[in-house]
């Protein structure tokens, strides 16, 4: 460093200090923001409709996939609480919502069978996409974002990596020279998003210039810290939250696992989207909701509403 340099840093360094005095001053501004700007999202218009371009993007150094997997539950209870958390059976850890949903599920009583339904797994992907196009928002484009999907997305691109018929060739659609890029469609169907519109163009590069893929290379996002033991509370911890809310007391006796195993009926949550696809880290026969790709995000906004 020289000089000059030395002199410049004064003022954003500066800067710094003094957003931390301000923060220190005022901690009730210095509140935890739920947004991430890292995350993009389609914008639909008044009828839900919405429309762009995406390039799903390599597998970053330290990463293992170019996505990552995310199993969370999001439901109300009998208390008017919410539980919303992310679901130890991600690590393939047990996860106490699991086990309960299992005895429900297993334990032959319709009534418990739709409560497991209404507390099922939800299955959510996280990847590193390039904006393409994005009519909306074209500030966008040409910048990488992460981008949350769910299963009916990513069954396309396992779809194009081991296609149905012969004379198809599979494509690493995660590819920068390869790969090909998805035209995200979104509409609103029976009340419920829905992106079965949504496909692939045919095969290509990001681009001609090496260098404009190496600075997209450059801008992607870890995926690890996502399924970092960090992300995740305790097995006791999520415990006690589920008891709080289906019964309001942590401490609640008898338990709902203990219910579900005298077959006697958890009391009912409000009604969700139901799904009876199996789970099989959890049992045979326990749901678990593939296809929620905007099902938590709302849940979450309705949960900080309360």
């Amino acid at each position: 460093m020289d000089i000059q340099t030395l002199r410049k840093s004064r003022t954003s360094d500066f800067g710094k200090i003094t957003e931390q005095f301000n923060k220190i001053s005022n901690p009730q501004s210095n509140t935890k923001s739920f947004k991430d700007d890292r995350f993009w999202k389609l914008e639909g218009d008044k009828a839900g409709n919405g429309t762009a371009t995406l390039r799903f993007l390599p597998i970053v150094e330290g990463d293992e996939l170019p996505w990552v997997r995310l199993f969370s539950h999001g439901f109300q209870g009998p208390t008017g609480k919410w539980y919303i958390e992310n679901s130890l059976s991600t690590l393939g850890e047990n996860d106490p919502v699991g086990e309960l949903n299992t005895k429900l599920w297993n334990s032959g009583s319709e009534a418990n069978k739709e409560i497991a339904r209404k507390q099922k797994r939800k299955l959510g992907f996280t990847a590193n996409v390039l904006i393409v196009s994005d009519p909306k928002h074209p500030e966008n484009e040409g910048k990488v974002f992460l981008f949350k999907f769910g299963k009916k997305i990513f069954d396309k691109i396992m779809d194009k990596a081991q296609p149905t018929f012969e004379d198809e060739k599979p494509v690493n659609v995660f590819d920068f020279w390869e790969g090909a890029n998805f035209k995200l469609r979104m509409r609103k169907k029976d009340g419920y998003t829905n992106y079965d519109e949504s496909s692939f163009s045919d095969p290509i590069a990001l681009s001609p210039d090496d260098e404009v893929i190496l600075k997209v290379a450059n801008s992607q996002h870890k995926l690890a810290e996502f399924t970092a033991r960090s992300n995740f509370k305790t097995y006791d911890e999520l415990k006690k939250k589920l008891d709080q809310v289906l019964s309001g007391d942590s401490y609640a006796s008898p338990s709902a696992a203990d219910m579900a195993e005298e077959d006697r009926p958890v009391a009912k949550a409000p009604s969700m989207s139901s799904m009876s696809a199996p789970a099989p880290s959890q049992s045979k026969s326990a749901p678990v909701d593939n296809d929620d790709d905007d099902v938590m995000s709302y849940f979450e906004k309705i949960a900080r509403e309360d």
